[in-house]
């Protein structure tokens, strides 16, 4: 079963995963299931979609971190649909340096090296070296030596005195400058790694994060080592995926990066917690363009098995119907290939095959003269070329002005045809209009039914490609549709029949692909009754076999699947014209699934038309009885043989092929080996979850719930799981024609603005659009799109999945999430620089022999472990990312790492318990915490977990992909230590914001005036934590007795701590009184909602005891906090105004 799981995610730019040489036309059954998301760029041929192995790796764009990387030369060959090769040879190159001065390119070296550099090798030995290797050195230069020592040490204690981070810092600096110059640029640069093999790192980690260098070779490794495999006779319970296929002619854009990081992320977190995890990628769902889904030969069977059993069960037959008509691809189209526009007013609008715009939002009335002279009846149309086609004329039973019209008949102009005028009280309604209804049931939904109701005759006048035929009459014959549009106006204004011509709002249908008007046109089809269907399709969803997430979306489930219901036996073309729809017409004028298609390429249809010797009419299909499905030939020779025994035969298969959502809505069923009785579909149907977006829901997937229960006898998934659609930052729909369409590549890989403009040239769009397009492109990236790497943008994606039912994409939180990929890179830099060379993991952590901050940032990780876990299973993918990042960013990197800081400022013995308690606690941070990151940020988590060093004898796995997920760890809990750290930080933020912003490095005096005696507790314990947050040269703890120096800017942090921070001079009293205000402000509104909710009807009665307790509790602190305000805002005006004299 592994060859189902491997996909690429969105490492496009580092790994192509199609085979060599192999093109998606020419899929085999195997790569089917073998091909990850085609990552080669759509809009290029499909035949050149070769493997391309690096390439974005290999580009030639290189930015300044890279500059000292190899430069490799890409040499492209192939012609025209030729599948391409890329040969890539790598050229290092020569450093421009004098041999004097060039620097060892070996670690083995490093003795020339300090040889070579003096300054390097005095600061390494911290002596001079005499020509025997001896010390030497000259008593001056020792006495200067012992001098600096000295001054060492004692800035040492006081910074040991004082808590703070100030001298590490400074320290740190020194030691990166000499660090710097006795490096070696070499040990910074990954060796290439073989195809297929582990990535080889870098003895040193990199100075910046390269997503570029980093996401390089991991995946090839992965899929080597058999890492995505799922295997059927697993005993672990599965969870199974399969991806929407994207389309094969479409271009990549960024709605596909965010379906396949979703996936991608469900898949990783469940494979890390146990599951036999599988995703199986698909292929393609283009219609018009290929019908080219699942060609393969046992997909081709399945697609034959599912018509033969539906036509069996009478679900699937053939009959004439109404169906969307292209007239330049001269097929019938599916409702998805049709776009709709919507027009208030009349517009000229461009017709494929025309010179001349075409009006279209206009009614036009014109009238049909009666016979016996009883005089004309007006009707009106926003199609007047149908009128050729008319054969009746509807007026209501009850409209008093035509019942001595009733059964009587109006003549066609031009060809004498007599229409008769017919009640129906079902279509008319006698206050739109005239009143009266022209009929052409051959061209139109309504008129279709009422043809049907009342017998009437069905008249095609158009031919495929859209010219009147023979039917339209000599004087039209051969027009196109649109040019015999006015010449119809033209022959009723010679006659005196034309009336008036105004303007009326319409939608109109236009082919997605042609950009053609669609035309209603009827056809014999072969159609799908949906009814049992559709309904255990709702069943499935009430009874909660199938769960829809957002739960919200369910009530949509109900409501698509009504509309498939009416819709289906409808026909796509209602929604073409205005025809006054409303939803009860629709459940009264109902048809079914049309599913064949009049192209060259798709599943063609397994039937077969009999021809008798002996008939006298042999037109194919002019005889609906005389069709054989069968799976084969010889079964419907043999089933012929059956129906007209003793007579000679002949069977010709119909050109026309299956619908391709008939053939997608068998997709979870057929990847998994349907209609055979495989081991892969025992172990691995119903799937677990179908994730897409909720534009498909109606297309899409209701068809693989109908065709999953009615032949694989379960429903295809057990969740479907709807992502918001995406849009551009200001909400606008994607388009090519407004050039806001992002493609995922190009936020990957970076691209300039030039670059981008080149794409919108390069593109199908409209010269007229194009301009617009370019200067859409110039405002939203005017320095272009900067490299973020595959893992920020997953990252990006996830995060937005919480705006419900639309993402405003905005690219600078893409880059943001890039520039956090950074912090996490350097947050590993710092742990391998403090764990040292020779540390080596403990198997458990003592939690309770561990200083505060140890025990904090353990307790806050198993939160966040708790909280990304239960977002998980609840699908909330964002939540789950806000907590990870939330606990990255402001608990490890913000606090934790800066807090531990001191401990590692020197080897005194006074910190080596707290030093080694720190070590340990780092390592099970990182360690578990790129666990936890990894389902979203694959590469940059494997590359740093990589890097970690390993308990001793532990079973850790090869690959963090396939190590086990965080877990809560019960003795990591600690919610008084939690409570006090809140309150530290608060006090610390709030003492960042006191600062004025015109200062950065200066520390001023802090002062904590604490109201009771367990917050002093509290703050005097975390003082030195405090002080070094902050950046103030030291805390002073008060009380309530105590007197605020002057110049003090305050904050309130709660009822019990106030904090202030000496300005001495600097005290803007009015920029002061501003933030407490603001401040007053903030409580007032709570306390308002809180007042009013205490208030509200029944809140005595029915609010639970305690929660009415905590409500007065909060209401109190409230209130005191606005006292204290009021007390620090006149302590202000009082310095304020003591100033001021």
């Amino acid at each position: 079963m592994a060859e189902y799981g491997h996909v690429l995610l969105w490492a496009g730019n580092l790994e192509r995963r199609i085979p060599p040489r192999r093109t998606l036309a020419g899929l085999t059954a195997s790569s089917v299931v073998h091909l990850t998301l085609p990552l080669c760029r759509y809009r290029t041929s499909l035949a050149a979609a070769a493997t391309f192995p690096d390439l974005a790796a290999e580009t030639s764009r290189c930015s300044a971190a890279r500059a000292r990387r190899p430069r490799r030369r890409l040499e492209v060959e192939g012609e025209g649909c030729a599948p391409l090769e890329i040969k890539v040879e790598a050229a290092r190159r020569q450093r421009r340096r004098s041999p004097s001065r060039r620097r060892p390119s070996t670690r083995t070296q490093s003795e020339a090296w300090r040889r070579m550099w003096p300054r390097a090798a005095a600061w390494g030995a911290g002596v001079g070296e005499g020509s025997g290797g001896e010390e030497v050195l000259h008593p001056q230069a020792k006495e200067k030596e012992e001098k600096k020592l000295k001054a060492k040490q004692k800035e040492a204690a006081r910074l040991q005195a004082q808590g703070t981070s100030e001298g590490t810092k400074k320290s740190e600096k020194k030691q990166k400058k000499k660090t710097v110059e006795d490096e070696n640029p070499e040990d910074f640069i990954d060796p290439d790694t073989p195809q297929g093999r582990k990535k080889l790192l870098a003895p040193q980690m990199a100075k910046q994060y390269s997503p570029n260098v980093v996401e390089k070779s991991w995946y090839a490794w992965w899929e080597s080592s058999g890492y995505f495999g799922a295997d059927s006779r697993s005993t672990k319970k599965p969870f199974v995926i399969v991806l929407p296929p994207p389309n094969v002619t479409g271009a990549l854009h960024i709605g596909h990066a965010l379906t396949v990081a979703i996936e991608d992320a469900m898949i990783r977190w469940r494979r890390m917690s146990g599951y036999n995890a599988l995703w199986v990628p698909g292929v393609d769902h283009a219609g018009i363009a290929t019908q080219a889904f699942t060609m393969d030969e046992q997909r081709s069977k399945a697609v034959t098995e599912a018509f033969v059993r539906l036509h069996k069960e009478g679900l699937i037959y053939r009959d004439y119907r109404l169906v969307n008509w292209d007239c330049t691809l001269r097929t019938a189209i599916s409702d998805i290939e049709v776009d709709h526009i919507e027009l208030k007013e009349e517009k000229m609008l461009p017709v494929p095959g025309y010179t001349a715009p075409v009006q279209f939002g206009v009614l036009i009335s014109f009238a049909y003269p009666l016979e016996e002279g009883l005089g004309e009846i007006v009707v009106a149309t926003t199609r007047i070329e149908t009128m050729l086609g008319d054969t009746a004329i509807a007026v209501h039973p009850e409209d008093t002005r035509y019942k001595h019209l009733h059964g009587r008949y109006a003549v066609h102009p031009f060809n004498g045809r007599k229409l008769k005028i017919i009640c129906d009280a079902e279509l008319v309604d006698p206050a739109f209009g005239t009143g009266a209804v022209k009929i052409t049931p051959a061209h139109d939904p309504d008129d279709f039914e009422v043809g049907k109701r009342h017998k009437l005759e069905f008249i095609n006048i158009f031919t495929d490609d859209g010219k009147i035929n023979s039917n339209g009459g000599a004087q039209f014959e051969g027009m196109p549709r649109f040019m015999a549009r006015a010449a119809v106006i033209d022959a009723l204004k010679e006659k005196g029949l034309y009336k008036d011509t105004k303007k009326n709002e319409m939608s109109l249908g236009v082919c997605s692909r042609t950009n053609d008007i669609v035309e209603p046109m009827i056809k014999p089809q072969w159609f799908v009754n949906c009814d049992t269907m559709a309904k255990a399709s709702l069943d499935a969803v009430r009874s909660k076999k199938i769960e829809i997430i957002p739960h919200q979306y369910e009530q949509d489930w109900y409501r698509y699947i009504l509309f498939f219901l009416m819709y289906l036996r409808f026909v796509s073309s209602l929604s073409m014209v205005d025809y006054n729809f409303c939803p009860c017409r629709w459940l009264e004028n109902i048809r079914d699934w049309c599913v064949s298609r009049q192209l060259w390429w798709g599943h063609r249809v397994p039937a077969w038309y009999v021809t008798l010797e002996d008939d006298q009419v042999k037109d194919l299909g002019s005889d609906n009885g005389r069709w054989i499905v069968a799976r084969n030939e010889s079964d419907a020779y043999l089933e012929a043989q059956k129906k007209y025994p003793g007579k000679t035969l002949h069977l010709d298969q119909d050109p026309d092929v299956l619908d391709t959502w008939f053939s997608s809505g068998l997709f979870p069923l057929t990847v998994l080996g349907w209609p055979d009785d495989t081991a892969d579909l025992h172990a691995f149907y119903p799937t677990s979850v179908l994730e897409t977006g909720l534009d498909i829901l109606f297309f899409w997937v209701a068809r693989m719930v109908m065709m999953g229960m009615q032949l694989g006898g379960n429903v295809p998934f057990q969740k479907v799981y709807l992502h918001p659609m995406i849009r551009d930052a200001h909400g606008r729909k994607m388009s090519k024609s407004l050039g806001n369409v992002v493609d995922p590549l190009d936020v990957i890989n970076g691209m300039t603005l030039d670059g981008l403009l080149k794409q919108l040239e390069e593109g199908n769009i409209d010269p007229k659009e194009l301009k617009i397009a370019k200067e859409g492109k110039e405002k939203d990236f005017p320095d272009g799109i900067a490299e973020c790497g595959t893992d920020a943008l997953r990252f990006a994606l996830i995060s937005y999945t919480s705006q419900s039912d639309r993402i405003n994409l905005d690219i600078k939180r893409v880059v943001g999430y890039r520039q956090w990929c950074n912090k996490l890179w350097n947050a590993i830099r710092f742990a391998m620089g403090k764990l040292g060379d020779n540390y080596t993991p403990p198997a458990t952590v003592d939690v309770s022999l561990m200083p505060p901050i140890c025990k904090w940032i353990l307790s806050v990780l198993n939160r966040a472990i708790g909280k990304t876990v239960t977002s998980l299973e609840a699908y909330k993918l964002s939540d789950a990312s806000s907590a990870i990042y939330s606990w990255w960013q402001y608990q490890l990197c913000d606090v934790f790492i800066e807090a531990i800081k001191p401990y590692f400022f020197n080897n005194s013995e006074e910190f080596e318990s707290a030093r080694s308690a720190s070590r340990d606690t780092l390592w099970v941070c990182l360690d578990r915490g790129l666990c936890l990151l990894h389902p979203f940020m694959p590469y940059v988590t494997e590359e740093l977990w990589q890097r970690l060093p390993q308990p001793k004898d532990s079973c850790r796995k090869d690959s963090i992909m396939i190590s086990e997920y965080p877990s809560l760890f019960e003795g990591w809990t600690n919610e008084r230590l939690e409570n006090e750290m809140d309150i530290v930080l608060d006090a610390v933020n709030k003492l960042r914001s006191l600062k004025p912003p015109t200062e950065t490095n200066e520390r001023r005096p802090a002062f904590a005036l604490c109201r009771d005696q367990e917050t002093a507790t509290t703050i005097q314990c975390y003082e030195y934590l405090i002080v070094s947050l902050s950046s103030v040269s030291h805390l002073k703890i008060l009380k309530e007795s105590d007197e605020t120096p002057a110049d003090c800017a305050t904050a309130v942090v709660n009822k019990d701590l106030s904090i202030y921070l000496q300005l001495q001079g600097a005290l803007n009293a009015e920029a002061e009184l501003e933030k407490l205000r603001k401040k007053r402000d903030e409580i007032q509104k709570l306390q308002h909602a809180l007042t009013q909710k205490m208030k509200a009807f029944g809140y005595r009665e029915k609010a639970p005891k305690n929660v009415q307790e905590e409500d007065t509790r909060k209401l109190t602190a409230l209130l005191e906090q606005l006292e204290i305000i009021s007390e620090a805002e006149k302590k202000i005006e009082v310095t304020a105004g003591s100033n001021c004299v």
